[in-house]
Order: structure tokens, then C-alpha cells, then sequence
């Protein structure tokens, strides 16, 4: 089987049928669709009953994080991926990017460019992938976007690499680093091969804008991954943590203006 694609999802049936409907439509490959669901209280069901293609697991979970590894775990295609249930594949990406795959038979990971779109399904901006860098990814911040990006089963997740649940926001990031840390090859792949929507329920936007205690509690976590990420990958030239804390915003904006120029030399090439 080529691929395994998991959506992890709770309450998103709103959204979940474009999802499946991206991921039924590819031509051209084998793949199976594993929907964790944390026990939905909408239409998730129903919706997901409509496309035959589609294995629906319903169970309670610890969140996003858990539901992804519960999928990881099952899964039988050589490559997966993570879809969210708010996101999109592009019509044929699954076979663009298998042929691109056979032709970078060393690599580990392999990841693509996206679009974001609005929670209508509108065309915002587009992201294009940028050659991988583990000093930009950590002292920077994530600039891979798990929705495009593919693992190689027998070299990842079957050698019990999962996503680290104590990560509820840049989950993504810090796997990637670890991933990069062990020594597993990443490629970028120059195409854009999915859409990402951005819309005020998604957890990467749901504390943005927001003044109570709540949100701004999430927001603080959220900031504070990342931090963590650059605490055990980046570069720790002190070991006092107010030292640590100027060089980390040093580095921050020293990669920031590399990613940049990486932009500009990919854009300037197109």
C-alpha cells in the first residue's frame, strides 16, 4: 500500500467531508484513510459513513496529539501523513508525490508546499517549501507544514517514532527536530500539494485576539513549545537561563532573516 493518510478528529463535521473527499479523489495510488475521532458530538459519523473509502475509529483520546499517534500506530502504507480534518490535498498530489518519492529512494521525509484557504475553502496565500534547514526549523520556528508532509513508514513510525504528547501545539515542529536530530534525511519537495484552512476554531488560532484568562494561558503555552524545542536542539552556548534567553532571540532573528533570503533566492529561481 502507498500510503497511509490519518485525520485525527472532534467535532470538525462541518469541515471533514472536503477532507475526505481530497483525499478519495486521488488517482493513481493505494491508500488507505484512518479517521480517529475522539468521540464527536456532531456529524461527524454520518458524514464520514458516506465515503467508503474511509475507516472510522471512535474512541476517547487525549487529545489531538494521541488521536495522530493511535493512527500512526495502525497504519500500513509505506508513506504517511497527517491530514486535519479541516484541510485539503490537492487533486493528484498523492501521485506527484509518489513519483517524486522514487526518485529520492534515501530520504525519510519528504514535505511540500500549501495553501492556505479560509474557512469557506478560499484561496488566502500560498507557502512554498523551502529547503530544509534544522537550525532555521528550531532556533526559528517550524516552517513545515504537516499537512503536506510525508513520513517513510519503515524508517520512522515502525522504528516507534510517534509524536511526543506533551506537545499540544507545535507537536509537528518538535518531531521533525528529533526526527532531523537522529539522523533522518529530509527532502523538500518543490510543489504545492495541499490546502491548509485558517478559521478561528483551529487550535493554532483559538487563543489569538482573546483576553481571558483562559486564552491567554493557551497562548502562553503555546509560545512556550517552541521554547522548548530550542532548550534541547538548539544551540545552548550558557547554561544561565537569562543568557540563554538573549542568545535565543539572537538566533531567532539571525535565522528568521536566513528563511527570508531563502524565500526571496526560491521565488527569484520560479
Amino acid at each position: 500500500m502507498d500510503f497511509t493518510i490519518v485525520t485525527a478528529s472532534y467535532n470538525y463535521g462541518h469541515y471533514i467531508g472536503e477532507c475526505l473527499e481530497s483525499v478519495a479523489s486521488q488517482e493513481g495510488v493505494t491508500l488507505e484513510h484512518l479517521v480517529m475521532d475522539a468521540c464527536s458530538k456532531d456529524d461527524t459519523a454520518e458524514v464520514v459513513a458516506h465515503f467508503p473509502h474511509a475507516k472510522f475509529y471512535q474512541e476517547p483520546d487525549r487529545g489531538m496529539t494521541d488521536g495522530i499517534n493511535k493512527g500512526f500506530v495502525k497504519a500500513k502504507g509505506d508513506w504517511v501523513m497527517w491530514l486535519n480534518a479541516d484541510d485539503r490535498l490537492k487533486p493528484g498530489a498523492l501521485k506527484s508525490f509518489l513519483d517524486f518519492a522514487a526518485k529520492h529512494p534515501d530520504a525519510d521525509v519528504i514535505y511540500g508546499g500549501w495553501d492556505y484557504i479560509d474557512a469557506d475553502g478560499q484561496y488566502l496565500r500560498s507557502m512554498s517549501a523551502l529547503p530544509f534547514d534544522f537550525r532555521i526549523l528550531v532556533q526559528q520556528g517550524c516552517y513545515i507544514g504537516s499537512t503536506a508532509c510525508f513520513y517513510r513508514r519503515d524508517t520512522t513510525i515502525a522504528e516507534e517514532h510517534l509524536l511526543d504528547e506533551q506537545f499540544g501545539y507545535c507537536m509537528d515542529g518538535e518531531y521533525y527536530a528529533r526526527l532531523s536530530h537522529l539522523g533522518k534525511r529530509f527532502v523538500h519537495m518543490p510543489e504545492i500539494l495541499a490546502d491548509f484552512r485558517l478559521h478561528d476554531q483551529s487550535i493554532s488560532q483559538s487563543s489569538l485576539g482573546k483576553r481571558d484568562m483562559t486564552n491567554i494561558l493557551r497562548f502562553q503555552r503555546q509560545a512556550a513549545e517552541p521554547r522548548a524545542i530550542r532548550r534541547m536542539y538548539g544551540i545552548k552556548p550558557f547554561k544561565d537561563e537569562n543568557l540563554s534567553l538573549v542568545v535565543d532571540g539572537l538566533l531567532y532573528h539571525v535565522y528568521r532573516l536566513k528563511k527570508g533570503l531563502l524565500r526571496v533566492m526560491l521565488n527569484f529561481r520560479i
